[in-house]
Parts: C-alpha cells; sequence; structure tokens
C-alpha cells in the first residue's frame, strides 16, 4: 500500500494553510482545501455528511454534486491523498499533518508526560498553534475554539507540571503563553503570580494581578477571584492589602482631602 509518507505528504493548517508534497507547496483550490481540511479534523466521514457540512446552503443534489466534483479533482490532482469509497471518505493516514502533532503533544501532557520528554520547543508550538486563521464558517470556529480551549488546558497543565518540579522559568512561559491566547483568563495569571512569588519575586507577583485587575474592571467590570487575596494579601477589587479596611482606607482618603 503506497502511505502519505511514501508520498511525502504534509498538510499545514496551524497559522496558514499548505498542502507540501516531498517539500513542494501545491496549488489547491479552495473547495479542494475546505474538504482536505474537514477530513483532517473530523477524521471518515460519511459523503452525505461532508456536502452538508461544506455546502449548507445549497440543496443537497447540488452539495453532493459540489462534493463529488471536489474529489475527483483531488483524486486526479493528488493521487493518494484521499481515501474514496462510495459512501465515505477519508484523508490517507499516513499524512503528515501539523495539528495532529499538536494534538499528540497535548495528549502527552494530560496523562502526565513531564517537560523532559516534551519537544524543547513544546510551549511556543501551544501559542502559535491557531486553526485556520481567516476561515469563518461555523464548523471551522468549532473546531478553532475547541483547540484553543484544548491549548490553554495543556499550557496551564505544563506550567503546574513545571511550578511543581522547581522549573519556574518554564512555568511562566508556560502560564504567559496562555495568557497571550487568552488574555483575561484568570487561571494562567494565578500561576504566573505564583511562579514568581516562588521565585521571591513579590513586585513582579503584584503586577501582575494589578495588571489583570485593570484589564477585568475595564473589559468585564469585575474583579479578580479571591485565590489573588491568599497569595498577595491583598483586596481583589481595591488593591489595598487585606489586613487594612475598607473603611480605613476611605478615612485616609477624606484625611487627605482636608489636609489639602
Amino acid at each position: 500500500m503506497v502511505t502519505g509518507y511514501d508520498l511525502g505528504w504534509e498538510l499545514n493548517l496551524l497559522g496558514y494553510w499548505q498542502l507540501r508534497l516531498n517539500g513542494q507547496p501545491q496549488d489547491v483550490g479552495f473547495r479542494q482545501q475546505r474538504v482536505i481540511s474537514a477530513l483532517a479534523l473530523l477524521g471518515s466521514r460519511s459523503r452525505a455528511f461532508l456536502a452538508d457540512l461544506l455546502w449548507p446552503d445549497s440543496p443537497e443534489s447540488q452539495a453532493a454534486g459540489n462534493l463529488r466534483a471536489s474529489v475527483f479533482r483531488i483524486s486526479h490532482q493528488l493521487p493518494h491523498l484521499v481515501h474514496a469509497s462510495p459512501g465515505s471518505l477519508a484523508l490517507n493516514p499516513e499524512v503528515a499533518v501539523d495539528v495532529h502533532r499538536v494534538r499528540a503533544l497535548m495528549r502527552e501532557i494530560e496523562v502526565g508526560g513531564t517537560p523532559s520528554s516534551m519537544p524543547i520547543d513544546a510551549i511556543d508550538c501551544l501559542r502559535t498553534a491557531d486553526l485556520l486563521p481567516g476561515w469563518y464558517e461555523d464548523w471551522v470556529i468549532f473546531e478553532q475554539e475547541r483547540l484553543r480551549q484544548q491549548r490553554l488546558d495543556a499550557l496551564e497543565a505544563l506550567a503546574r507540571r513545571c511550578l511543581a518540579r522547581g522549573d519556574t522559568n518554564a512555568a511562566k512561559d508556560a502560564a504567559t503563553a496562555a495568557i497571550a491566547i487568552e488574555p483575561l483568563r484568570e487561571s494562567a495569571h494565578l500561576l504566573l503570580v505564583r511562579s514568581h512569588l516562588a521565585e521571591g519575586n513579590r513586585a513582579s507577583a503584584t503586577r501582575v494581578f494589578h495588571e489583570l485587575r485593570n484589564r477585568l474592571r475595564l473589559e468585564l467590570g469585575i474583579s479578580p477571584g479571591h485565590a489573588f487575596t491568599e497569595l498577595l494579601q491583598v483586596d481583589t477589587s481595591f488593591g489595598w492589602p487585606a489586613t487594612a479596611s475598607r473603611s480605613g482606607a476611605r478615612a485616609r482618603g477624606a484625611s487627605w482631602r482636608l489636609e489639602g
């Protein structure tokens, strides 16, 4: 059996779409890109499912015709890339797909893989793994969000594991990568604060908290959770030391106004 690796097929869906054969980019029409992407992300599917997924606003017969035409072009221009049967389609399982590598990395982290067993660029890989940017179809948006959440969970798990091992630099990198993906994610900020505190950098930890607090207040009108209070001894709403009462703060403010 001829496999994708034998032929040198590589499919890139992260950051940009590209299909390569033995390192050479291939010219692929957008309809064919959509079919190939759906099979890479969803696995083997029936022809009826794919036709409805990819052409939801077309009549059933037209959608089926569009799919047949796309598969015909793929089979003739890109041999052995797609396995076609009368009822279903599947991407050749040996095609090297970047999303599959990222998912394998996330599974390894999920089952407890340690940083030493990860690729050295695991954090950068998870940080930059944006799926099909610029594609706005509903099924793609769903897959984009699913992968984004999985990346966040993996980065936080990696940060926790690094922190437990005493590798605060890697823990900070992983937490910062998660924040870059989701700037309002409190759990990632909490991991970053814990990493700074583990290094004895209370000022850096407090700065992270204040940046989060200000952003949450500005964008959502809420305050960070009370977990920050326990770590930093600050009032998450106002930033006063936790031991100081708000009434005392107001009193100090009043005395300053009188003195002025």
